[in-house]
């Protein structure tokens, strides 16, 4: 491993950290999963170029239909010969309705010691901790030892095809001779003790199968005995499917993390029934949970046109993620699940990606993390959704969440990705860049 050295005192860059975030948070960038109806993807990429261009860093944005714009920016290193690093991040959120908030959610309002809006966590929080320190290196003229490269795209929070996907399809060669990655949803801390944190790093992720079902009947008369009905297959495939815990399967990171977790708390957690022991994680649990199982909940159903009339179709979608290694396992139990005259297809399909916990990455992101907090303990684990590792991870890249954030102990962290009242501490922003100037002058 690269010997470490002290690194500058960031004063500009954790200066401006929350000041940035607040600013990206203003454009809402609001992805409906419909380009006509998504919103501000180009403006934000736009802005990030501007900020860029400011401190003299070349940036390219490609569009993959008008408005879904994704920016790249290569940061030349030291050493031009070694493989690269990316550091990719997504400029969509998924929306938010201003009712539910306290704040306005697109207002990056600065209150109580945090940054609040849709996008703080996830993940804009990450853009502008990158963007922040790239901003400082470039006006002290510090050079990273090899090349770093920084894609913001569109689209992540509907599978990807607008954004990282289009850019690994078409643009393969903005990442050329780029062996590894990091991004977001890793390198958070979970309090065990006062003196004792663990910061969960992602070595994988499950894979993503968002799928519509079908169930065909004979239409009817509302009125008469109908025991064909569409709507009542429909009804019962989806009440199995989302009643149903599917079986635990220990994957080598999830095996690694609890043994962590046992040996931080001083608990005997039952590997074939460990989500009560993991209960006491708090918030978290529910992410951690995920991980340790296939997953499939419903979330949509379409059926009927007036209520005296039984249609003959009725559909429902459903959210499904599959560990690595459990695709197939995975498929079967659902087609278990259906029951007689209901079928299934994907609406979105993406591979599960896993990594290993170990290598001079892993050593560099410990160590940067130890050097800021003596009180930490990294662990991986698997990360129950999803993120652009599994557009990145095609062009041979090991792909880890790496996100730093030292977190207040009573925070709900796990609760505001996707929920109401988003939002970041400024102190956790300024440890994430002062974190990642570590970890990149390492790397």
């Amino acid at each position: 491993m690269a010997e470490t050295t002290a690194p500058a005192p960031l004063e500009r860059a954790q200066a401006e950290v929350a000041d940035l975030l607040s600013e990206l948070i203003r454009i809402d960038t609001t992805n409906t999963g419909d380009t006509t109806t998504s919103v501000g993807e180009r403006k934000a990429a736009e802005w990030v170029a501007g900020k860029l261009d400011e401190v003299g860093i070349d940036s390219v944005i490609h569009e993959s239909e008008k408005g879904r714009a994704s920016l790249v920016a290569r940061i030349p290193g030291a050493d031009r010969e070694r493989p690269g690093l990316l550091i990719h991040g997504h400029l969509d959120v998924v929306p938010a309705d201003k009712r539910e908030w306290t704040v306005d959610p697109f207002s990056g309002e600065q209150r109580d010691g945090y940054v609040w809006g849709r996008g703080a966590v996830d993940m804009k929080d990450m853009d502008c901790m990158t963007l922040a320190l790239v901003r400082d290196w470039a006006r002290t003229g510090t050079k990273p030892p090899r090349d770093v490269v920084l894609a913001l795209v569109a689209d992540e929070e509907a599978g990807g095809k607008y954004g990282a996907h289009y850019l690994v399809d078409h643009h393969a060669d903005l990442f050329e001779n780029v062996s590894e990655a990091i991004s977001e949803v890793g390198g958070f801390s979970l309090t065990v003790r006062d003196d004792l944190r663990l910061y969960l790093i992602q070595t994988a992720e499950k894979g993503l199968a968002w799928m519509r079902l079908t169930a065909q009947a004979r239409p009817g008369h509302g009125s008469f005995v109908h025991d064909d009905n569409a709507v009542t297959q429909l009804a019962a495939a989806v009440a199995r499917i989302g009643s149903t815990r599917l079986p635990t399967v220990l994957t080598p990171p999830m095996k690694q993390f609890i043994e962590e977790v046992s040996d931080a708390y001083g608990i005997e957690i039952d590997v074939d029934h460990p989500d009560e022991a993991l209960a006491r994680l708090g918030s978290i649990s529910r992410m951690i949970g995920a991980a340790l199982r296939n997953t499939v909940n419903p979330t949509m159903l379409d059926a009927g046109y007036k209520t005296n009339v039984i249609p003959g179709t009725a559909s429902a979608t459903i959210d499904g993620r599959f560990l690595y290694g459990q695709e197939e396992a995975f498929e079967a139990q659902i087609d278990e699940l259906l029951g007689e005259g209901v079928t299934r297809e994907y609406i979105t399909h993406d591979q599960a990606v896993e990594t290993t916990f170990d290598g001079p990455l892993v050593e560099q992101m410990v160590t940067a993390l130890k050097a800021e907090d003596d009180g930490a303990r990294p662990v991986p684990f698997t990360m129950s959704g999803g993120t652009d590792a599994k557009s990145f991870e095609t062009l041979g890249m090991r792909c880890f969440g790496f996100s730093p954030l030292r977190l207040p102990a009573d925070l709900d962290f796990a609760g505001l990705f996707h929920g109401i009242d988003e939002r970041v501490p400024v102190e956790s922003l300024r440890f994430g860049v002062r974190v990642l100037d570590r970890f990149l002058r390492a790397s």
